[in-house]
């Protein structure tokens, strides 16, 4: 079974960038979904973005689009996610998964990371 390690997170300003990095170790299949979660104290864990090993597949939450890209490389394994704009409300803990669908939905990943922290202030 695949393992996934986030990395990245920190505090940044409104309106600044940060880069989150999800590597794997383990097999890794083309068609499996890589998914970026983030769930805020007090809140739901909510989709974030997907993107397949493929590089097909990609959507995103209406709340990020235009402002987040998630992309990989598969000669390390790794899926980013950048993160421009940021507004103090897309402070969460930030998680990647991974699916054998093409979903948004929480329930159908596993392999969940330990997840690393954002911090956006006003």
């Amino acid at each position: 079974q695949v393992q996934l390690v986030e990395s990245g997170g920190g505090l940044v300003q409104a309106g600044g960038s940060l880069r989150l990095s999800c590597a794997a170790s383990g097999r890794t299949y083309r068609f499996y979904t890589v998914g970026w979660f983030r769930q805020a104290p007090g809140k739901e864990r909510e989709f974030v973005a997907r993107i397949r090993w493929s590089g097909e597949g990609t959507y995103y939450a209406d709340s990020v689009k235009g402002r987040f890209t998630i992309s990989r490389d598969n000669a390390k394994n790794t899926v980013y996610l950048q993160m421009n704009s940021l507004k103090p409300e897309d402070t969460a803990d930030y998680y990647c998964a991974e699916s054998p669908v093409l979903t948004t939905s929480p329930a159908l990943f596993s392999s969940w990371g330990q997840g690393t922290q954002v911090t956006v202030s006003s």
